[in-house]
Formats: structure tokens, sequence, C-alpha cells
């Protein structure tokens, strides 16, 4: 759908096509002057495309494509990254829970496209790896340049920092947040503030691989360390253990990481009820974990042929102490929108992490938990967005994974890898797929594309076919860096 509407709201995301019902009373309270009104309201028809789409028509979406097409300037950006997303993923995750003509929240953003995601070989940087980590693939949106597996805003050979957009919002005045429900020491979120040769150098006492980093060898220090000096408005995630370490030098040595972030004015909270009564106000770090966040969903882990299953899904299962990805995204979008008009607005990364940890460890319900657990945090995103229509939205994935959904396996023809079949909530059977490993070993990322889809002003650069590279640009654009 279009920024000025929260797809979610309706019971159109999900339904089968007799049991649409739309009403569009109240939808353009965004709509602040004439100009934005005229925005809004285009928006409309595309609903109403989405609609007749549901039904089995093929609409005419020029018009309404066209009007989603806003360049300028965002008050605010907002990029969501599900890690290990992308397409099967989301297909998995989608069939599974809405069902195949269904769609989730992160389907209804109208503006989309597929970005390229290889990172570069360290010992000649002129050549691609294929294949991207975490690290280097988040570096790439985040500075605008290639580098090797394992660096984080570092150049590839030469070791050099590279300034981050994160790091450009700072300095344009923007506030700034991070969410993730992996440590927040973790690479998608690390990239954006913190710059090391090695992903492994999370806290102090884990600097082995990065000794010229060390704060006692006038180095910036750990990860955890630099997300803190950073002067991130908002932290939110797992990895209070990286936290707890205590710094070897600089002007808060012999303290915890958490003690030089209450030092520098961070409020401090480590469970659900913190979060929820933390008012607005200087500084939020929020460690709800000693490394990754709980699971939303469990269930069987994939097995060789004849696979686990048929199985249903457990749900609900992540611990009342700790929040949902959607919980604080929401606080973190209420926390850096509470400037009372003034200023700036805000650079938000939100970042689903076990979606990939799951698909790793072969395990299709957790996957597709996490993957709910994420587009539930793109739905306060958009609900956000409906309200505030100059808000830049963008939802990715940083790597392609290894889920696949497959035809039903027999005993002469089946996949050597690892399957699980899923009652899905239409009632039909789906089996997937995971075979870029032995069963029972850590299966891999694939080198694919990824889809980027976004809403709001610079999101028609989303579309065709781009590079991780080019969102850095797109991102700086919509900030009024470029």
């Amino acid at each position: 759908m279009g920024p000025f509407l929260d797809p979610l709201s309706y019971p159109v995301i999900g339904c089968a096509p007799h049991e649409v019902q739309v009403s569009l009373t109240h939808q353009l309270p965004g709509a602040r002057t004439r100009s934005q009104f005229a925005r809004a309201a285009a928006v409309v028809p595309l609903f109403m495309a989405a609609v007749s789409l549901s039904r089995g028509a093929t609409p005419d979406r020029t018009e309404t494509l066209r009007a989603a097409i806003v360049g300028g300037r965002a008050s605010s950006v907002i990029l969501l990254v599900g890690d290990g997303m992308s397409d099967p993923e989301i297909t998995l995750a989608r069939n599974y829970q809405v069902g195949a003509a269904g769609r989730l929240a992160l389907d209804t953003l109208p503006l989309s496209g597929s970005y390229t995601t290889y990172a570069v070989r360290e010992d000649n940087p002129s050549l691609p790896d294929y294949v991207t980590d975490s690290a280097a693939s988040a570096t790439a949106w985040a500075t605008g340049v290639k580098t090797s597996n394992g660096r984080l805003s570092t150049a590839p050979g030469s070791d050099r920092d590279l300034k981050t957009i994160l790091e450009i919002a700072q300095a344009r005045g923007f506030r700034t947040g991070l969410v993730t429900t992996a440590d927040l020491t973790d690479a998608t979120p690390a990239a954006l503030a913190s710059h090391v040769n090695d992903r492994e150098c999370e806290g102090p006492a884990e600097m082995a691989e990065c000794p010229k980093r060390r704060k006692s060898a006038g180095g910036k220090g750990s990860i955890a360390e630099q997300e803190v000096d950073h002067q991130v408005n908002v932290l939110l995630g797992g990895g209070k253990k990286h936290f707890d370490q205590v710094l070897d030098g600089g002007p808060h040595a012999g303290k915890t990481v958490i003690q030089s972030a209450r030092a520098q004015g961070y409020a401090i909270v480590t469970d659900a009820a913190g979060l929820r009564t933390a008012r607005p106000g200087g500084k939020l770090l929020g460690l709800f974990a000693s490394g990754n966040m709980s699971l939303e969903w469990g269930g069987k882990p994939a097995l060789p042929y004849p696979g686990s299953g048929p199985q249903k899904c457990r749900q609900g299962l992540r611990p009342a102490n700790e929040p949902s990805l959607a919980e604080m995204t929401k606080k973190a979008i209420q926390w850096l929108g509470s400037s009372g008009g003034r200023g700036r607005g805000f650079f938000l990364q939100v970042e689903g992490a076990s979606i990939d940890k799951r698909a790793h460890a072969s395990n299709p319900c957790e996957q597709i938990g996490e993957t709910i657990a994420f587009d539930a945090a793109v739905r306060v995103s958009l609900d956000y967005a409906r309200s505030h229509p100059d808000t830049l939205v963008v939802v990715t994935g940083d790597h392609a994974h290894t889920s696949q959904i497959v035809s039903t396996q027999d005993a002469n023809d089946h996949s050597p890898g690892a399957l699980s079949t899923l009652v899905t909530s239409e009632g039909a059977m789906l089996t997937v797929n995971y075979a870029t490993n032995l069963p029972g070993r850590t299966q891999h990322h694939t080198g694919s594309q990824v889809r980027i889809a976004a809403q709001g002003p610079q999101a028609a650069n989303m579309a065709g076919v781009t590079d991780q590279t080019d969102l850095f640009h797109t991102l700086s654009r919509a900030l009024g860096a470029e």
C-alpha cells in the first residue's frame, strides 16, 4: 500500500477474497497540507487496486504507482532489516501464517526491487566474494563501500575507518537508534556505530583480533564501547554480557561498559516492564538478554528424509520479561520522535536477527516465528509513517539464506538435505528443505540477490536491480546529505 495507509488495519491482509471488507473512513490523518492530502488521497486507488487484485482482477496501477514516487528529503528514516531474509524466507512465512494468497505487512510497500549483496576479498578487494556475511553486507549499506567478510565499517586491506550513515545522520542533527533481537554488538547493528577489523571484537575482553583498537592501545575500543561512545540515542537488544565487561583504557577505565554508559547519560533498562515505563528524554540503553533474545516460536528441526513433521509450530514462547521486536520498535520511535517539533527527525535501524540464526539451525518454525515478529515491527513502522507521511520506510534483508519450499518428497526422489513438513494456516502441507550443508550441520548463506521495498521520499530508488551500496546513497539523499 502507500505511505498513508496502515495496510494491516484492514482485513484484506491475510484474508480470503470473499472475506475482504474495506472502509476508507478516517484514513488521511497524516495529510497536513494540500499537497500531502493529494499524495495521501492518491493511495486510495492503490488500496482499491490491491482489493481488486485479491478478487482475481488485474488492475492498471500506473497512476497509483506514479503517485507513490516522491523525491526530496525525509523527515525521518526507518530501515528494517530481516537478517537472512530473502524471498524464500518471506514466502515460507507468508504461506504458513496468512496463506499463499495472503499478504504480510512487508508485502504492502508500494515500491520494490532487488539488490545484490556480494562482499569483496580481503587479499584482493578488486575481486568479489559472492557470498557475503552480515558484517560485510551491513557495512555496504552503512558506508557505501564494499568490504571483506568479518569487517565492520573498515576498508579491506587498508583497515581505514569508513564513515557510516548513522554518523552522517548525527552530524546533520538527526537523533539515532539501533534495535535488534541479537546482541547489540552483533554485525548488523555494529556496522552502523563501530569500526573494527573483526566482528568478534564485541566487548573489552574480546579484543584478541583487534589489538590496535583497544582503548589501552589508544584505539576506540570494542564494539560495545564504540556504540555507547557514539552517543546513539536509543540502543535496544540483547548482549548484556559484552556490556558487563571492564574497560581497559580511556576516561572510564576500570568501569564496565554499562557503568560507562550510565556516566555518559544513558538510562539503563533490562526487562520489558522497564522498557514500558521508560520516559523519553536523554539516551536509552536496553539490554534484555545476556546474548541473543529469546525466540518467539518453537518446533522440530528439519531432518534427513523423510524429515520432521507434519507439524504445527508452537507459538507464544517468548518470556514475558523480554519485549518483542515490535515493542522495542514502538518505544524507539516514541523516544526518537519526542522532540516536540524541535530540530530534525531521526534515523532508526531495526533488525530481526534470528531469522538468519534459525535458518542456520535448519529449524523452520523458529525461523518463521522470527519472520512474523519482524513483520510486526514493520507494521509498527508503517503505522507511524501513516501519520508522518514524509518518513522513508525501507524493508529488506542483508543476504540470502538456505531455506527452500520444495515439492512432496518420496523415497526415490528426495533432497539429500534436511526436510520438514508443516501444516499451514490453510490446512495444507508445506515442505521446506535445507541443503547448503550436510543435515545436522550449520547451514550457509547463499549469494542470491535480496528483496528491498520502500515507501516515502526516495523510495523509487529501490526499484529495479541495485546494490547494497546504493542504499547508502539513497539514505544519504533522504537525510539531505547528498
